[in-house]
């Protein structure tokens, strides 16, 4: 039987896996699981798992994700980072029965003890100490090498002893949902949340240098900037409110605050971040539209040209204007992450259809694939997506179009091959 341990057991799993595994054993990383294999009262053997490499390019080609998803989604993959037979233990094909029933039970056991599902679990098999041959009895796929780092804290560092990559789906569709934009509706809100790196950060800090302080100029003593880029951050990271915000900036390191321009307290010798009652006030005195356009603009930049750009409108509930008519927003948004590019406010007397012109002006399509609703299905609209913005579309048609609507119907799979057409050449909908 193949079961976690119990608190008690802690102790004991720890100090025999430091003892006999050839790595030894400092700590498990992150979300962790520690099994044991039993018969009886004996011990036969010992697997440990952890939170996902950060990189690894065997699996992530293999898995075909944007960068964008593979920081988002991490926490869906599992760590085999222990794996002990115990001395003196002869049992025949132990290794591999004890990896099947252990994987029949990890999504389970992860989503019962962390919160969240796996659905992937992968290895490292060092090939000048062993050949891995349980891994592939047990039906684990050999993806590649790594390329022979390690990595100690935030620093990475070269051992020169590259790594088999051992991966083993968890789920048949495992791959497809690692890869789709669309996160399954079951994921919890973490799964969707985005982390930026120091360098990712910095580079938003230098596109909202350009943008004017809005603040009256007596008694500023944090960059007008800095405190954008910071709640800016916090909140792709998942932060809602002020105060989550301001927690979220307080747990930034002297080297990113320093890297953000944050000031600096001649008295502490050190950088200090933006209270909540300074995150409030920058976020409230800002110019809306401009931070909306610059931010947008930097998102395009970060991410792959071949990502799809959603448009969607929807009314906000409790925002009303003085006339008492709700306010309706039409948004440019990511599908990989939701993260917005643009945001506009339809004017009380006119639709979506002729606003989406206005929404996507600032906005450098080319190459995208945009993906609207049903209402957005127009003549118009395809023709300035081609032929002004260089994108493609992918519209829905429904029954408040019959005559097109019948049309599609009667076309055969084949009319729809890629090249069938060249949707630069003429816009058309389908």
């Amino acid at each position: 039987m193949v079961r976690p341990i119990v608190p008690a057991e802690r102790v004991r799993w720890d100090a025999l896996m430091r003892a006999h595994h050839y790595l030894g054993l400092q700590a498990l990383v992150g979300h962790s699981l520690r099994y044991v294999a039993v018969v009886g009262n004996a011990w036969l053997a010992l697997l440990g798992w952890q939170a996902a490499a950060l990189k690894c390019t065997a699996r992530d080609q293999w898995i075909g994700w944007p960068p964008v998803l593979q920081y988002q989604r991490l926490p869906l993959i599992a760590n085999n980072a222990r794996f002990l037979i115990l001395p003196d233990v002869r049992v025949p094909n132990l290794a591999s029965r004890v990896l099947s029933l252990t994987l029949k039970r990890l999504p389970h056991d992860w989503q019962a003890v962390h919160g969240h599902p796996v659905v992937l679990a992968e290895t490292f098999v060092n090939r000048a100490c062993y050949t891995g041959a349980c891994y592939r009895a047990a039906n684990w796929e050999v993806v590649g090498m790594t390329r022979g780092f390690g990595k100690t804290h935030t620093c990475y560092w070269r051992h020169d002893a590259p790594k088999e990559v051992l991966l083993y789906p968890l789920h048949p569709r495992a791959r497809r949902w690692l890869c789709d934009p669309k996160p399954h509706p079951q994921w919890r809100t973490p799964m969707h949340a985005i982390t930026l790196s120091t360098k990712q950060m910095e580079d938003l800090h230098q596109r909202l240098r350009q943008l004017p302080d809005c603040r009256k100029p007596l008694g500023l003593r944090h960059p007008f900037a800095s405190v954008l880029t910071m709640a800016l951050a916090a909140v792709l990271a998942g932060s809602r409110g002020y105060t989550a915000i301001a927690e979220w900036v307080e747990r930034l390191t002297q080297s990113q605050l320093k890297r953000l321009r944050a000031r600096f307290n001649p008295k502490t010798q050190r950088f200090e971040p933006p209270s909540e009652p300074t995150l409030r006030r920058v976020l409230q005195a800002a110019d809306a539209p401009a931070v909306d356009q610059a931010f947008g603009e930097w998102m395009m930049r970060m991410t792959p040209a071949d990502e799809p750009i959603a448009v969607d409108g929807k009314t906000l509930c409790g925002a009303h204007r003085k006339n008492g008519t709700q306010v309706h927003l039409l948004s440019a948004l990511l599908q990989s992450s939701g993260a917005t590019l643009a945001q506009h406010e339809v004017p009380q007397k006119t639709n979506e259809i002729p606003e989406i012109k206005t929404l996507l002006t600032p906005l450098d399509l080319q190459g995208r694939l945009i993906t609207v609703d049903a209402l957005h299905t127009q003549t118009d609209t395809a023709r300035y997506l081609v032929e002004e913005k260089g994108a493609d579309y992918l519209f829905t048609v429904k029954d408040n179009q019959p005559t097109l609507h019948e049309h599609l119907k009667a076309l055969r799979e084949e009319d729809f091959s890629p090249g069938a057409y060249h949707p630069r050449k003429s816009p058309r909908t389908g």
